[in-house]
């Protein structure tokens, strides 16, 4: 079902990220295999060849979790900077930053963290149902879209960030941004 709705949206292929486990498949679209961990302090994507197959949710720190992203041949992207997270405070040396687009209210905030850090942007749909796929999605300029083009391009800064927010995806972001915030997951203010 992902796939077709990668297909649907014009992706080349995609990297699912659940929470503290990995994902991989066996289909004709290509999937980068990644996992999105759950720091102490926020949630980082790992992604690229070899990512870990489970982490312990706030098991590592955002330091922690850079240092075995990069051991394992992977990049370390720090996830929806503004949603729930303090790891963009922390001392990790990330490899990009998400422009996230389940929060289209903050792009402009992570446009800014990530020129302040130096560091690309890469585009994540931070999709749940197959709708949401390709709301915000990552042009790489790769010899290759394989694990490890796909790595070498995000630490060489050949990634942009695309958000494309449909109506629907626009009514949708205001939907979770409400239930978010009744729920106490939402950061105020920065």
């Amino acid at each position: 079902m992902n796939a077709v709705a990668a297909r649907l949206r014009g992706l080349d292929g995609f990297a699912v990220t659940n929470h503290d486990y990995a994902y991989s498949a066996e289909i004709r679209t290509p999937t980068i295999p990644g996992i999105e961990v759950s720091t102490t302090e926020g949630h980082v994507l790992v992604v690229g060849p070899n990512p870990p197959s489970r982490t312990e949710a706030r098991g590592l720190t955002p330091v922690e979790t850079v240092s075995l992203a990069h051991d394992r041949g992977c990049v370390a992207i720090l996830a929806h900077p503004y949603r729930n997270s303090a790891a963009r405070n922390s001392d990790a040396e990330f490899d990009a930053v998400e422009l996230n687009g389940k929060n289209p209210d903050h792009v402009a905030r992570t446009r800014r963290l990530a020129d302040r850090l130096g560091l690309p942007l890469v585009g994540g749909s931070d999709a749940h149902y197959p709708i949401e796929i390709g709301r915000a999605y990552t042009e790489i300029d790769a010899d290759e879209l394989t694990p490890r083009g796909v790595v070498d391009a995000v630490r060489a800064g050949r990634v942009e960030a695309i958000v494309k927010l449909s109506p629907t995806d626009r009514l949708l972001a205001r939907a979770y941004n409400r239930i978010h915030t009744a729920k106490g997951w939402m950061e105020s203010g920065h």
